[in-house]
């Protein structure tokens, strides 16, 4: 039966042998006439021409015929029984088909792929980047739900081993997905992390703003500088003083990514904080969002960029990065070790002296504020004088447009030896994986915190 299917030169003949002869097919064949059918598919599409038993077709009319939903049914309902090799075979060749994942024949096989995740081995895993991979069947892969909310180290292994050998091959869109991925699971690996990083110096010039942005992103995220950023970043730079009002928001979140990698592209900047660039931001529907991301920028630029001599974002348009506790911190709480240091907290010192997740200027949410001297005495913060504390995030005068150093160093002289403390849990999500390393964004929010004045305690 294998070498039939393998034979058939057509998308009919392959139907045809696994249709009509049900009791001489195994599990091991299925895969391989969904992976024949992939190829035949492709011949055709090649040749400008899709053939189904002689007559013109799709791939999409393919999908729709009888005998295809008899495999299908057939693969469904014996997939309990497959070897695990044959499940995400099976898979990897439907996503190479383009099978959409709501598809009955996508939900059955990552339903099953997922209840035997911890049990799959080396072969099961890597020849998801078997040299049959294309882009096509990746960015199912990476699309899908199976594969993008589960990391298992050997799928990971396999993808630092093979991405960049392939990389080259790659479309731009495979790639983000790939990213994604690896900045979803806070993947420190530095052969992948270097791999997107040779791509994006490659590919830069031909890509929008919008694609950068994704592609950019994990090494920031994972507070990592790629082995080629000398070369890399005076490259993002040339591309963003061209592309910088394409896509206002994709532009500032390129900006923050190398802002936590500590680099601050001078000339970018003159462009983002101009009257024209904030012109254009004010009638995009995302205003805000891009405001918050400047102003917080701007922040950046007073607290480490100090040789920075160009314009500054207009007050009028500074707003707090976060005005209250981020929903995931709250959806997160339940995993969290914040709720333990509150109690603890709440018996030592009382609840008159700390405030739980405290919105700092210019916009960091904090878990626990308290003011402490050197010998360890908390002052409660009915004895904070009002100045002293935390702005509302609502006052009508916008925090950031006050000099962030110069009203912390304020602050604490009307409180003498006081000191305001910061007490962070840092939980797993705050680290990359399997790493004492911060993300780039924790990381930087306890930069500026110290240099505005605060006392960070990391729990």
């Amino acid at each position: 039966m294998k070498r039939l299917i393998e034979r058939s030169r057509s998308v009919g003949e392959v139907l045809r042998w696994v249709t009509q002869n049900p009791s001489k097919v195994s599990a091991s064949h299925y895969p391989i006439a969904l992976h024949k059918l992939g190829q035949l598919l492709q011949q055709q599409q090649q040749q400008g021409q899709a053939m189904v038993n002689g007559e013109s077709r799709g791939p999409g009319q393919m999908l729709e015929q009888p005998e295809f939903q008899t495999l299908c049914q057939a693969i469904i309902s014996s997939c309990s029984k497959f070897d695990n090799f044959s499940i995400v075979n099976c898979l990897y060749a439907a996503a190479a088909l383009g099978l959409p994942g709501e598809s009955p024949l996508v939900r059955v096989l990552e339903d099953e792929s997922r209840s035997r995740l911890g049990r799959f081995n080396q072969k099961d895993v890597s020849m998801v980047f078997s040299s049959e991979a294309n882009n096509k069947a990746l960015e199912a892969i990476f699309s899908s739900q199976l594969f993008y909310e589960n990391r298992q180290e050997r799928f990971i292994r396999s993808m630092a081993e093979w991405l960049p050998r392939k990389a080259e091959n790659l479309t731009p869109y495979t790639m983000a997905l790939i990213a994604k991925y690896v900045a979803r699971h806070r993947l420190r690996e530095p052969r992948l992390l270097d791999t997107i990083a040779n791509f994006l110096l490659k590919r830069g010039e031909q890509l929008d703003s919008k694609v950068i942005q994704k592609l950019v992103f994990p090494f920031s995220r994972m507070n990592y500088r790629p082995s080629n950023h000398s070369e890399l970043f005076p490259k993002l730079e040339a591309i963003l003083e061209q592309k910088a009002g394409s896509s206002p928001l994709a532009t500032v979140n390129i900006l923050m990514s190398m802002f936590q990698l500590s680099h601050f592209p001078q000339t970018v900047l003159h462009q983002v904080f101009s009257p024209a660039f904030i012109t254009n931001v004010m009638s995009i529907p995302y205003a805000l969002i891009v405001r918050r991301y400047l102003s917080l920028l701007d922040a950046a630029v007073e607290l480490e960029f100090r040789d920075y001599s160009g314009p500054r974002l207009d007050p009028r348009y500074r707003v707090l990065m976060f005005e209250h506790a981020l929903t995931a911190g709250e959806a997160n709480r339940k995993y969290s070790y914040k709720g333990l240091v509150a109690e603890a907290l709440r018996q030592l010192v009382g609840e008159e002296c700390y405030r739980q997740d405290e919105v700092l200027p210019p916009g960091y949410c904090t878990d626990f504020l308290l003011w402490i001297n050197r010998s360890g005495t908390v002052l409660p913060l009915s004895r904070v004088p009002t100045a002293s504390k935390a702005p509302s995030a609502h006052t009508t005068t916008s925090p950031a447009a006050i000099s962030l150093r110069s009203s912390v160093l304020a602050l604490t002289s009307d409180l003498q030896d006081f000191a305001p403390v910061v007490l962070s849990v840092n939980d797993k999500w705050h680290y990359c994986q399997n790493s004492d390393i911060l993300v780039g964004s924790r990381a930087m929010r306890d930069r500026h915190l110290r240099l505005l004045g605060y006392c960070l305690v990391q729990v």
